[in-house]
C-alpha cells in the first residue's frame, strides 16, 4: 500500500514534524522481513551460543531499546538508518519478552498470544481515541510516534507467540512453516487491493511478517537433520544484517522511501460494499486458518519447537510427566547406551563444578549438548513426553554452566535434577 491510500488527519502546526516513517513500498516489506529474521537468529545466538542467558539478554536489549528509541524520537524527520535500527532492536526485544514468558515463566503460548492480542487492542484503542487515526502516515507528532513504536514492539511479541504456537500445534518443520504466513500475507495484500481497509491490512501484514521472518531464519540456521539448511544462527544473523545495511544505504541515497509531506492527492475510495466484502473475506480466512490448525493439531506429531531449542510439548496430548514417571519412561523406552552416555557426561560435569574447574565443566556441557542433539530424533520418536521432560532439564544445565558469571548452586541443582532423571546418583 502507498502513502496515498491512508490520508492522515489534520495536525496542529505547532507540533507537526516531517513524517517519521518510510513510504510503504516493496522495500519496506523486504527490510521488515530481514529485520524480523535477525530478531530471531541474533537473539538465539546471544542467548544460547554465548550462554548469556535469556533473562540477561532481555535486560541488555531492554536498555539498548531505550537508548535507540531515545535517538530515533529525538530526530525531526525520517532517517533510514535510525528508523530501521529501531525496528531491528524492537524485533529482538519483543522476541525475548515472549521467550521469557514461555521458557522462564512457563506460560502456555495460547495464553501469551491472547495477552499480547489484548495489549495490542488496548494500544490501538487508546491511540485512536486520542489521535483519531491509526495510519502509519500520520506519524508526525511525538505522541503518535510513541504509540507507533509501542504498537510495533507488541506486534513483534504477538507475532512471536502466534508463530511459536502454530509450530506447537502443527509440528511443521522450518521449511513448511514458511508457507502459512506467506500465503496469509498474499491474501491480505489481495484483499487490500480489492478495496479492504488499508490500515487494517497494514497491521495484519505487519504482525504476519514476524512469524514469516522467524521461520525463514530457522530454515536457514537449523542443521539439515532438523529440516534446515545449516548456516547457523551467527552466519544467518551476519548475512541478514549485511542485507539490511546494504538496503538502508540504498534507501538513504535514492530516497525511494521518503515521505516529505502528507499526501494531497485524494485516492479513490472503495465502495462500502467492497469494504464489507473485504471484512467478510478476512473473517473467512481467519476461520479457515483456525480450522487448518485444529485439524493439523489433531494428528499425532511432536512439537516443532523442539528443533528450535525451546521447551517442546507432545501435541498428541497427555498429562505432563512427573520426575519419577519421566525416569521410568526414559529407562523403558530409551536405549540403555544413550542413557549411560548422557549420565556419564552429566556426572563428569557435576564433578568438575564441585572441583571448581569451570572451564572443564563448560567443555563437558558442550559435550552434553552435542550428544543430546545428535540423538534427538531417535529419542523423541521413542518417547516424546520423556524426551520433552529431559530436554527441559538439559537447557538449565547448559545455561547455568556456561553463564558469564556461573553460580555453583544453580549449576549443581540443575545437574543433580538431570542426573536423577537419568538414573544417576
Amino acid at each position: 500500500m502507498s502513502a496515498s491510500d491512508i490520508a492522515p488527519s489534520p495536525l496542529p502546526s505547532a507540533r507537526r514534524m516531517l513524517s517519521k516513517v518510510p513510504e510503504i513500498t516493496i522495500w519496506f516489506w523486504i527490510i521488515k522481513i530481514l529485520c524480523t529474521t535477525v530478531g530471531e537468529s541474533f537473539a538465539d545466538w546471544i542467548n544460547m551460543a554465548l550462554a548469556v542467558g535469556l533473562v540477561m539478554t532481555a535486560i541488555i536489549f531492554t536498555v539498548v531499546t531505550a537508548v535507540v528509541l531515545a535517538l530515533q524520537m529525538s530526530l525531526r524527520r525520517y532517517r533510514p538508518g535510525a528508523y530501521w535500527l529501531t525496528v531491528v532492536v524492537l524485533s529482538i526485544t519483543g522476541t525475548l519478552y515472549t521467550d521469557i514468558l514461555t521458557d522462564q515463566a512457563g506460560v502456555p503460548l495460547w495464553i501469551s498470544s491472547a495477552v499480547f492480542s489484548a495489549v495490542l487492542a488496548v494500544v490501538f484503542t487508546i491511540w485512536f481515541v486520542r489521535e483519531r487515526t491509526l495510519s502509519i502516515h500520520s506519524i508526525s507528532t511525538t505522541p503518535r510516534e510513541a504509540f507507533y513504536w509501542l504498537a510495533v514492539l507488541v506486534t513483534f511479541a504477538l507475532g512471536t507467540a502466534l508463530g511459536d504456537w502454530t509450530l506447537e500445534l502443527t509440528g511443521w518443520g522450518p521449511g513448511l512453516s514458511i508457507l502459512l504466513p506467506l500465503v496469509l500475507i498474499g491474501i491480505v495484500t489481495a484483499v487490500w487491493r480489492f478495496g479492504g481497509n488499508p490500515v487494517l491490512a497494514f497491521w495484519i501484514a505487519y504482525i504476519l511478517t514476524r512469524p514469516l521472518g522467524a521461520n525463514i531464519g530457522d530454515w536457514l540456521g537449523l542443521p539439515p537433520s532438523e529440516g534446515g539448511i545449516g548456516l547457523g544462527t551467527l552466519l544467518t544473523s551476519i548475512l541478514f544484517l549485511a542485507a539490511i545495511v546494504a538496503t538502508v544505504i540504498y534507501l538513504s541515497i535514492s530516497r525511494a522511501d521518503v515521505v516529505e509531506q502528507a499526501p494531497t492527492k485524494n485516492a479513490p475510495t472503495p465502495s462500502p460494499s467492497r469494504r464489507r466484502a473485504s471484512l467478510g473475506i478476512l473473517a473467512g480466512v481467519a476461520v479457515a486458518t483456525i480450522a487448518l490448525l485444529a485439524v493439523t493439531n489433531s494428528l499425532p506429531h511432536a512439537s516443532a519447537l523442539a528443533d528450535e531449542g525451546t521447551a517442546p510439548s507432545c501435541a498428541s496430548g497427555g498429562t505432563p510427566l512427573s520426575p519419577a514417571d519421566a525416569k521410568a519412561a526414559a529407562k523403558a523406552h530409551f536405549p540403555a547406551a544413550d542413557i549411560s552416555a548422557l549420565r556419564a557426561i552429566a556426572s563428569d560435569t557435576l564433578s568438575l563444578v564441585a572441583a571448581g574447574d569451570q572451564a572443564g565443566a563448560a567443555t563437558r556441557a558442550t559435550d552434553l549438548e552435542t550428544a543430546w542433539d545428535d540423538r534427538q530424533d531417535a529419542l523423541n520418536a521413542a518417547d516424546c513426553q520423556a524426551w520433552s521432560f529431559i530436554d527441559q532439564q538439559v537447557d538449565p544445565v547448559l545455561s547455568s554452566v556456561r553463564a558469564t558469571a556461573p553460580d555453583p548452586v544453580n549449576e549443581k541443582r540443575s545437574l543433580q535434577a538431570l542426573l536423577a532423571t537419568l538414573g544417576g546418583a
